[in-house]
């Protein structure tokens, strides 16, 4: 079985030891994602727009390893208030709501950056490709 593994230079993943995305023969897999961009938090107080910045970084770490929305089996959302979890449940469902995957949502005490409302992860088989 081959495994790819890519980072996207964000800035905790050579500190910490890890990276964006892994290919593991039919499965992908992305590390948390949220919305930083360029090592700032972006959409801060909006826990809509940092699930929809979130989601679009794991879906471009998805397509560089060739896995498409559609092939996404899992998600996890993690969030810091229950308060966000009807606005992210609808962006994630903007996303998804046709792919239909299993999803998981946590309330946490908190995430790296205090300016983080949510964070997420996404999983996708690739059968034979």
């Amino acid at each position: 079985m081959t495994v790819t593994r890519l980072g996207s230079g964000g800035p905790w993943e050579s500190l910490y030891g890890y990276c964006r995305v892994v290919r593991a023969g039919d499965l992908a897999l992305t590390a948390g994602c949220t919305s930083t961009v360029d090592s700032v938090v972006i959409h801060v107080g909006d826990a809509a727009a940092q699930t929809a910045q979130a989601l679009r970084i794991g879906l471009d770490a998805l397509a560089e390893v060739g896995a498409e929305p559609g092939d996404v089996v899992r998600t996890r959302m993690y969030v810091t208030d229950r308060t966000y979890a009807d606005e992210v449940g609808r962006a994630h469902n903007a996303v998804f709501g046709a792919v239909r995957p299993v999803a998981t949502m946590v309330v946490v005490a908190g995430l790296l950056d205090p300016d983080h409302l949510v964070e997420v992860e996404l999983e996708a088989y690739l059968g034979d490709r």
